[in-house]
């Protein structure tokens, strides 16, 4: 399995891209880094694919870079890349040529590979590769000789960009879609072109033909497919036709004729070819109550990859800017029947997280997002059923609560250009219901920041285009803030309503009287350049930790215990994006800290529980997410819970098993038969991921003993006691010569004691009498030394012994 990564090209990203690659279906990676960068966020993001492995040889892939950098192969799996020098062609086409911010003007650079199975055997290099250039003249070249040399395929269309080319290797086919841009918001024409690779000729198949005289084509083509199981079927997509809904095209003619998904009956009357099933992610109708022909949910937008499995012709997937989209009954619609449309994400999203805060009462957790504005969250552990509406911001920049009363919500964000809305909301009922802003500050062009004061009775807001100002609760009336600069980050003491705070360009400025005015801190040494994150600690008043710098000057995080006058720079934290507070450690008094940072020269999420002093990892390796310095912040009603931000892939949540949060687990602690879905536990991790969906429920009948027999040994360990309470792991093992399918461990407590919470397992007690069977997903213990883990939190009294036995499927184990 191989990954292209990479974010930007331009000065954005300092990294250079990289080709990951794993040879245990994704549970371990390797990395190789390229000598240039890799855009996965770039314009003409949606043309591809530019990553592809030799179907006769695997050991030889190819991969078209952006940028001017040509096209690259690796002989040796991925391990090492070098340049096709031959390849005459590196692209020449931008998005905006004139833009000088490295973004619009990029060279979008060589945008596929594919190659023709048929000329090439098993273990020997497939001869003849085709790749797609971005190059309206000159956007398809050909090798007949395993990349050696390389020649313009004749007779080819002209004057479109060829965002993706899929070969019938059955057939001898390729299928190219275009569109006049790279996409993937733009593109008003385009054509697909069907190539018989054995003739040379060239057939335009275009459903709607970019010059169609009635005008209908006013999209670019770009997502592509064939049915493997039956190449002379193909489907592609009008991914830039917005309004009023995307369009796909499925053909089982080679492309000689089409259907549509969707058409219209008599204007604006539709006839759908498909039922869209969103009731797993019911905020996908953002909401809306359109008017014909625009229907909810829509099918998509920037519907750039569109792939049918090859091992299931009922089966299909497609991307839109919201979700990922499928349907298993594809072939109804060659019968004339509906097909079903359904999300098919199952957990994972794409959401870019801009703002987290997690009130002490009310719903644990609301959320700034891009794209799709922020949720209510009553219940983390299931989707919420829709994003902020009245107002709906296209997307959230940041939102505040008053410490002292969290009914009270202030919310920011963007809006779309052809909206009249004001760029601020405010919530009475925790977020519950939200009405607009009544005014904004003069020049008000994005949602910036914002902050509210402790008891909700005013607003500092710094937007993007104009002052830091400050409201009354609702916004009816702005004033500019004196001697804070326009931009600043701002934040709220989370004790005295009268105090506010503001950080830019490495000053730090103080206001007492209700942010109205304020005054530049003495302090020195703090970030001059770089995105800066400042929070206050609730409770303590003029408590300010500020997290943030960059690489070319101060880059870390600081603590001021009297209201930003002075600041200490946190010893051990290398770098630190962002800085959270949850509930205290038991014990402790002082809320447990959660930064996004570098610590000891590893960049990972980190939790302290003594102010900063010392720090634990509570992530690993295989769970970094990306970027994770937007936001982050604990509950401060469990502890150990905290809550991640990360561009691109949702919100994260974990739970600690370090510290048990009390004797008595909250009442919002997931169910017990659902593992953390995020980082596992760190003390015993579990031997196996848990899948996306959550794990039955229920428990394993008893009446039909789970199969396997032999040996087996159980660790029983104390990992963690205090007054009342206490944490074990207990560790299983298949010693004997038969594979174990579903388990039941059992055992006896000697000293009364309950299990009050338990996790990786599903739980039955009776008195001293515990069985504890498997999740669904850990069932497994292979012969010979399988292995399996679960954990617990219970309550004790007078004494905690060790069980004295145990059994695995009512054979007796070895204790240790």
């Amino acid at each position: 399995m191989y990954v292209a990564a990479g974010n930007y090209t331009n000065s954005w990203d300092p990294n250079n891209g990289a080709i990951l690659r794993s040879t245990d279906k994704g549970a371990t990676w390797q990395r190789t880094v390229l000598p240039f960068k890799i855009g996965g966020n770039m314009p003409g993001r949606g043309e591809g694919e530019r990553l592809a492995i030799d179907p006769n040889k695997d050991s030889v892939l190819y991969f078209g870079a952006p940028s001017g950098k040509g096209l690259w192969r690796s002989t040796d799996y991925g391990v090492t890349w070098s340049q096709v020098t031959a390849f005459p062609n590196p692209g020449n086409y931008a998005a905006d040529p004139t833009d000088t911010t490295g973004y619009q003007n990029d060279n979008q650079g060589v945008l596929w590979v594919t190659f023709d199975k048929r000329t090439g055997t098993s273990g020997s290099a497939t001869q003849t590769i085709y790749v797609g250039v971005a190059d309206k003249a000159n956007s398809i070249y050909r090798s007949t000789d395993g990349g050696a040399t390389w020649s313009r395929v004749a007779g080819q269309p002209t004057g479109y960009l060829p965002h993706k080319g899929v070969l019938d290797p059955v057939n001898g086919y390729l299928y190219i879609s275009t569109s006049d841009t790279g996409g993937p918001y733009d593109g008003s024409a385009g054509d697909v072109w069907k190539y018989a690779t054995a003739t040379g000729t060239w057939t335009r198949i275009s459903p709607m033909p970019s010059d169609d005289s009635v005008g209908d084509d006013y999209f670019g083509y770009s997502g592509l497919t064939i049915d493997r199981q039956h190449p002379n079927t193909l489907m592609v997509t009008g991914y830039s036709s917005w309004w009023p809904d995307t369009q796909i095209f499925r053909s089982t003619d080679g492309g000689a004729t089409w259907k549509k998904i969707w058409d219209y009956s008599s204007y604006p009357n539709r006839v759908d070819q498909y039922t869209m099933d969103v009731s797993s992610s019911p905020w996908l109708t953002f909401g809306s109550n359109p008017s014909p022909p625009e229907e909810t949910p829509k099918l998509g937008w920037m519907t750039e990859s569109l792939e049918i499995d090859p091992f299931d012709s009922n089966r299909m997937m497609y991307g839109t800017g919201a979700t990922l989209y499928g349907s298993e009954n594809l072939t109804n619609w060659d019968s004339g029947s509906k097909i079903t449309i359904k999300p098919m994400v199952q957990g994972l999203e794409e959401t870019a997280v801009n703002d987290l805060v997690s009130p002490p009462s009310g719903a644990p957790l609301l959320s700034a997002l891009g794209d799709i504005g922020g949720f209510r969250h009553t219940d983390i552990t299931k989707v919420p059923a829709m994003m902020f509406q009245s107002p709906s911001f296209t997307t959230s920049t940041s939102l505040d609560y008053a410490e002292s009363n969290p009914l009270q919500v202030v919310r920011v964000g963007n809006v779309d250009s052809s909206s009249t809305s004001k760029r601020i909301a405010f919530s009475n009922d925790n977020g519950a219901n939200w009405y607009q802003g009544s005014n904004e500050p003069s020049g008000t062009t994005g949602g910036g920041n914002v902050a509210l004061a402790a008891d909700g009775s005013k607003v500092l807001w710094s937007p993007d285009g104009a002052a830091v100002s400050v409201s009354a609760f609702g916004g009816s009336s702005w004033t500019s803030s004196s001697g804070i600069p326009q931009g600043a980050r701002v934040a709220s003491d989370r004790v005295n309503a009268k105090k506010f705070y503001g950080f830019a360009a490495g000053k730090f400025y103080t206001s007492t009287d209700a942010g109205s005015t304020f005054t530049a801190s003495a302090a020195t040494g703090l970030p001059a350049s770089g995105p800066v994150r400042l929070k206050a600690v609730p409770g303590i008043e003029g408590d300010v930790w500020l997290a943030g710098g960059d690489t070319t000057g101060s880059y870390g995080l600081w603590h001021s215990t009297d209201s930003g006058a002075h600041f200490t720079k946190v010893s051990g934290v290398d770098q630190a994006d962002s800085i959270g507070f949850g509930k205290a450690a038991p014990g402790r008094s002082y809320p447990a800290l959660y930064s996004s940072a570098k610590i000891g020269g590893v960049r990972g999420i980190y939790r302290s529980d003594d102010a900063g002093a010392s720090w634990v990892r509570i992530n690993d390796d295989q769970h970094q997410w990306g970027w994770t310095g937007a936001a982050i912040t604990g509950d401060p009603r469990v502890y150990g819970r905290v809550y991640i931000s990360t561009n691109g892939r949702g919100i994260i949540y974990g739970d600690t098993t370090d510290t048990p949060p009390t004797s008595t687990p909250p009442t919002t602690t997931p169910p017990t038969s659902t593992p953390p879905t995020s980082t596992p536990p760190t003390s015993t991790p579990p031997t196996s991921t848990p899948p996306t969906s959550t794990p039955p429920t229920s428990t394993p009948p008893t009446s039909t003993p789970p199969t396997g027999s032999g040996g087996c040994e159980v660790t029983y360990a104390i990992t963690n006691q205090w007054s009342g309470g206490f944490q074990a792991d207990v560790s299983l093992k298949n010693t004997g010569t038969t594979a174990v399918d579903g388990w039941t461990v059992k055992w006896s407590f000697g000293n009364g004691q309950q299990i009050t919470q338990l996790w990786n397992g599903t739980l039955t007690q009776s008195g001293a009498s515990v069985s504890v069977a498997d999740a669904g997903y850990n069932k497994s213990l292979a012969a010979g030394g399988g292995t399996a883990s679960f954990g617990f939190t219970g309550n004790w009294t007078g004494s905690n012994t060790k069980p004295a036995a145990f059994s695995l499927n009512g054979t007796t184990c070895t204790v240790k």
